[in-house]
C-alpha cells in the first residue's frame, strides 16, 4: 500500500488568502495534489497577537521563523495601527477558487487572535458566537454549510467541540495527535471525529540546527508512516509565501517516493465508514516541541 500524507492549510491572514493561497494552487496544481483548505473568515486582527510576547518560549520562536519577513508589517498592524481588514468579504473569490479546484474547504476561525488567545476565557455564548459567525461567513460565500473545522492555533475546548456537534460537522482537525478519535472531555464523549495533524509543523523546525532547512524535505518524508495517517499542517503564510519554493521542492520529493498526497476527509471519510472502531481519546492542554503555549492535544489511555 502506498504511503499517503494528507495537507491541511490553515489560512490566517487576510495577506495569506490574498498572496499565498493562490500561490499554493498553483503549485498544487503543478504537482496534481489535491488539499484541505481552512479558512479564517472574519476580521483580520493579527497586530493583537503583540501579547504573546509574554508567552514563554514567544520571542525564540518568532526570531527563529522570522515573524515579521513571514507575515509582513502591513499585517502585523491589522487590528491595532490599522483597522482588521474582513477577511472573507475582501477574498471569497479566492476562496471559491480553493474549492473550483478540487480542494476541500472548511472553517478555520472567524478571528484567529482572539480564537487562538481568548477561547481558555470565553463563555459559552461567545463560543456559539464566534463559530456561529464563521459558519455564517462559510455559508455566504460557499453557498453550503461547512463540513469541517479546524481551530486557530489547535484551541479546543468542551465548549468549542460541543459548537461543532451542533452544527452537525462531519468531522473536525483541531488537535495534535497520532489517529482519528472521538475525543473526550471529561466524561463527556463528544460526536464530531478529530482527525489530528500527527506531523510537526514547518515552523515549529526552522531555525533549528538540529532540523537544517536543506534536509527537512527528506526528514519529512522519514516520518511518514504506512501504519497510521499522516497529516501535515501548512500555513498559507509560510508555505505559500516565504517558503514556496521549499514546499514545491518538498512535493516534487513526495512525488518521486511515490507518496500518495489527499485531502483531510479522505482520512476521515475511511475511519468513519470503515471496519475498525474509531477509539474515544481524552483531548486534554498539552504541548508541542517548538510551539509556545498550550493547544489541544489527543491523550490515550
Amino acid at each position: 500500500m502506498a504511503v499517503e500524507l494528507a495537507i491541511k492549510v490553515d489560512v490566517d491572514t487576510d495577506r495569506g488568502t490574498r498572496v499565498g493561497v493562490p500561490n499554493l494552487l498553483r503549485v498544487f496544481e503543478e504537482c496534481g495534489v489535491k488539499a484541505t483548505f481552512l479558512f479564517s473568515l472574519g476580521p483580520d486582527n493579527t497586530g493583537r497577537a503583540i501579547k504573546r510576547i509574554f508567552r514563554p518560549g514567544f520571542f525564540k520562536k518568532a526570531s527563529r521563523t522570522n515573524v515579521v519577513g513571514v507575515y509582513g508589517l502591513r499585517t502585523l498592524m491589522n487590528g491595532v495601527l490599522l483597522p482588521g481588514p474582513h477577511i472573507g468579504r475582501r477574498n471569497e473569490a479566492v476562496m471559491r477558487d480553493a474549492r473550483d479546484a478540487g480542494h476541500e474547504v472548511g472553517v478555520h476561525c472567524y478571528d484567529h487572535v482572539r480564537w487562538q488567545d481568548g477561547l481558555a476565557r470565553m463563555s459559552r455564548e461567545e463560543v456559539y458566537v464566534q463559530f456561529g459567525r464563521a459558519c455564517a461567513e462559510f455559508q455566504r460565500i460557499f453557498g453550503v454549510p461547512a463540513r469541517t473545522a479546524g481551530a486557530a492555533g489547535w484551541q479546543a475546548n468542551a465548549l468549542s467541540l460541543a459548537a461543532y456537534d451542533d452544527a452537525g460537522l462531519e468531522y473536525a482537525s483541531d488537535a495534535r495527535g497520532t489517529h482519528p478519535f472521538f475525543p473526550r472531555v471529561g466524561s463527556h464523549i463528544f460526536r464530531t471525529m478529530q482527525v489530528p495533524t500527527t506531523l510537526p509543523t514547518l515552523d515549529e523546525l526552522l531555525g533549528r540546527p538540529e532540523y537544517p532547512e536543506a534536509g527537512l524535505g527528506q526528514r519529512y518524508l522519514s516520518w511518514l508512516r504506512e501504519d497510521r495517517p499522516n497529516v501535515l499542517t501548512a500555513h498559507a503564510e509560510l508555505e505559500g509565501m516565504a517558503k514556496l519554493d521549499w514546499f514545491r521542492r518538498f512535493l516534487a520529493q513526495a512525488r518521486e517516493r511515490s507518496v500518495r498526497i489527499l485531502r483531510v476527509e479522505e482520512v476521515a471519510a475511511r475511519w468513519l465508514r470503515g471496519t475498525r472502531a474509531v477509539p474515544v481519546c481524552d483531548l486534554v492542554d498539552g504541548t508541542v516541541d517548538g510551539r509556545s503555549g498550550t493547544l489541544a492535544v489527543q491523550r490515550c489511555v
